[in-house]
């Protein structure tokens, strides 16, 4: 039995509303080389604020990636949720399918709204890459990084030598561009620790055939790039304070590559493992994954904030007195 109404499209929906009451608005922007860029921008920054671009991974766009963290982020952040190249709107007529090509076309569209300074960046799984890339590029513009399941360390070797538990890219691909209920089921059981029981194949096929079926020959590309002459001394040490978050059971990026991103960047970084969580912790523990980023990116600022606001008054205290 066929599903009449679109559960994908009306969760969409409901996805932009959300957006937009929480201070977004959608755009477009040509970068003028064959490559358009999507975005949803603040309808009103506030220079007053720091700015945050939220990056999405393989999968949906980033409306239903970043769902449940714009809102909490906005009363604090100009944030800037783009859809990659190949995802949502977004798309290009160039040949480069490396995430530091993703990583220059999110730099320039930063530069079109004039976002140059006070500037975290959040990667989750693929965006991790791009997020990497832009503050090793960005190093006097980017304060803060959040690096979530992101095998930024990986080599080309790493394939060959067993260490994920796909045997090959293409096995790789089929898994992450489902085009069947069967292997949108299969991606399901590699992300999550407890995937849902059940689903209705009509679901399933609702989602792939609104979400999954776009630019897949550029996807299979865009995978295949991410370890293409990947060395390990040849991938930049980020100096910029950063969290990396990464899931215990996680089937995608084994945890081993969260251990060896840690290593690599030194003392600047922190690694939180969630417990009980695979690749996609970010639905299987919202709640948690929220903390983590407001610790790190709230918290410590508002803190700040708050030291400055009382040494101010006890300065103004003090001239006060005396006077």
């Amino acid at each position: 039995m066929s599903c009449c109404v679109s559960f994908t499209s009306l969760k969409e929906w409901c996805f932009r509303i959300s957006f937009s009451n929480s201070g977004l608005r959608s755009t477009t922007t040509n970068l003028g080389d064959g490559t358009v860029m999507h975005c949803w921008v603040p309808k009103h920054p506030q220079q007053s604020k720091p700015n945050l671009l939220l990056i999405h991974g393989f999968g949906a766009n980033a409306l239903w990636q970043w769902a449940d963290i714009v809102g909490r982020m906005t009363p604090y952040y100009n944030v800037y949720v783009p859809d990659l190249v190949f995802f949502g709107e977004s798309y290009t007529t160039r040949p480069d399918r490396t995430d530091a090509f993703q990583a220059q076309c999110l730099v320039r569209l930063m530069e079109e709204y004039s976002v140059n300074a006070r500037l975290s960046v959040v990667g989750l799984s693929y965006g991790g890459f791009v997020a990497y890339s832009i503050a090793a590029r960005l190093k006097n513009v980017v304060e803060k990084v959040v690096i979530c399941c992101s095998a930024v360390c990986m080599e080309e070797k790493d394939i060959t030598e067993g260490r994920f538990k796909v045997s090959d890219l293409e096995s790789a691909a089929d898994i992450l561009l489902p085009q069947t209920p069967e292997k949108l089921r299969e991606l399901l059981n590699f992300t999550l620790v407890k995937p849902p029981k059940i689903v209705p194949s009509c679901l399933l096929n609702d989602f792939i055939h609104v979400m999954c079926r776009d630019y897949l020959q550029e996807k299979r590309e865009l995978i295949r790039a991410i370890p293409r002459d990947r060395k390990l001394d040849e991938i930049p040490k980020i100096t910029q304070p950063t969290l990396i978050i990464w899931g215990d059971q996680d089937q995608i990026f084994p945890l081993e590559f969260g251990y060896r991103l840690k290593n690599h960047i030194g003392e600047n970084a922190v690694l939180v493992i969630i417990k009980n969580a695979g690749h996609g912790f970010s639905m299987e523990r919202p709640k948690e994954f929220y903390n983590n980023l407001k610790t790190f990116l709230i918290d410590a600022r508002v803190s700040l904030a708050d030291d400055t606001h009382q040494n101010g008054m006890e300065k103004h205290a003090s001239l006060c007195h005396r006077m």
